[in-house]
């Protein structure tokens, strides 16, 4: 490949995520601060702490290995979410190239990372090391792994992200500077880890998966942004209807956890079922949830989504320390988060209001 060639491809690239005045490569901007930070916070706070892969008691009695571990997970977690939120927005695309994108994450930390796509036995894999095990790969774990990592730490803390601050939810929040120093500790991490940790995959399938990797990643690219466009209309759900649509991720997993712990049917049929019944869930979804008043839709979703795992919290993982305290604080800003949403529905002036003339 000639060099005015290799060139003009990385031109293309730096327009793509750096669409304004060129900045010098050393400089760092990152703006809105606030934002920035609850996304990089949300991210690992949904998967490790509300779910008790990371007991938050750590804080306690081991403050230092604590604050090191999380440090690690913000910068796994949160860099992963903030890199995908400055594609989306930069590239003008929606939720379906998030998804995809969350989904190459999930391979990227379960797979390339930590390995548990590929682990033979033991935590967290447990039964499903051998309920769909094949050719080295616990393909049921890898299939609900990328799943959950693509609408529990991606998805979900930028959805949250933008009900908080509606304000900046559509402009770019960091320059390519900042950037490149995102991804350059993000891939670090991956890379760092994945040279450490056992029970790595045989080079055929580590290339199997980064294909895949590269597939969602283009996909990501070419989607529009209109894919999982939703109808201009009035949702036709209710509160409680939309709460509980969002625990159906949560519900489809919990199913599959049954049928590796029971060893029926076979994990083949259990994939296809949680395939179907998520695919199924995303195009009720579609044809149901209107544009009209799409905020508190998209709240009330957002309620299921972590009411899923706060009842999972109460009545499985009331043992892990600190859990509890986990959910009730995730509980407790899901709470501000619907009062902050419904002073901003009331600071909207009715249409014609402000030429109507005054009474007398």
């Amino acid at each position: 490949m000639s060099r005015a060639v290799i060139v003009s491809s990385r031109a293309r690239v730096e327009r793509f995520f750096y669409r304004g005045p060129r900045l010098p490569d050393v400089r760092i901007l990152i703006r809105p601060r606030l934002p920035v930070l609850a996304l990089l916070l949300f991210a690992p706070t949904i998967p490790e702490l509300l779910t008790g892969s990371t007991p938050v008691s750590e804080l306690l009695y081991n403050p230092f290995g604590f604050l090191v571990g999380f440090s690690l997970d913000v910068a796994l977690y949160g860099g992963g979410a903030l890199l995908i939120r400055e594609f989306v927005v930069r590239g003008s695309k929606g939720w379906g190239s998030i998804l995809l994108l969350g989904a190459a994450y999930g391979i990227a930390e379960e797979g390339f990372e930590v390995h548990t796509f590929f682990q033979p036995s033991g935590s967290p894999v447990g039964a499903l090391a051998s309920y769909g095990h094949a050719f080295g790969v616990n393909w049921l774990w890898a299939l609900g792994l990328a799943t959950f990592h693509a609408v529990y730490s991606i998805a979900l803390p930028i959805l949250l992200t933008r009900l908080w601050f509606p304000e900046v939810a559509s402009v770019p929040w960091l320059d390519r500077g900042s950037v490149v120093l995102v991804a350059a500790l993000y891939l670090t991490e991956v890379v760092g880890f994945g040279f450490v940790v056992g029970h790595g995959p045989s080079v055929p399938v580590a290339a199997l998966f980064g294909a895949i990797v590269a597939a969602l990643l283009a996909a990501a690219y070419w989607l529009p942004r209109d894919a999982l466009a939703l109808r201009r209309s009035t949702t036709r759900w209710g509160r409680t209807g939309l709460v509980l649509f969002g625990t159906v991720l949560w519900d489809a997993w919990l199913l599959v956890l049954v049928f590796a712990g029971v060893g029926r049917p076979s994990a083949w049929v259990a994939a296809v079922v949680f395939v179907l019944i998520n695919a199924g869930a995303l195009g009720v979804l579609r044809s149901t949830v209107g544009t009209d008043d799409l905020e508190r839709s998209e709240f009330y979703f957002a309620t299921g989504m972590l009411g899923a795992l706060a009842v999972w919290d109460v009545a499985i993982e009331f043992s892990v320390p600190g859990i509890l305290v986990v959910a009730l604080a995730m509980l407790y800003l899901q709470y501000r988060l619907g009062r902050r949403i419904a002073s901003r529905a009331r600071d909207v002036v009715p249409a014609g209001a402000a030429t109507a003339p005054p009474n007398g």
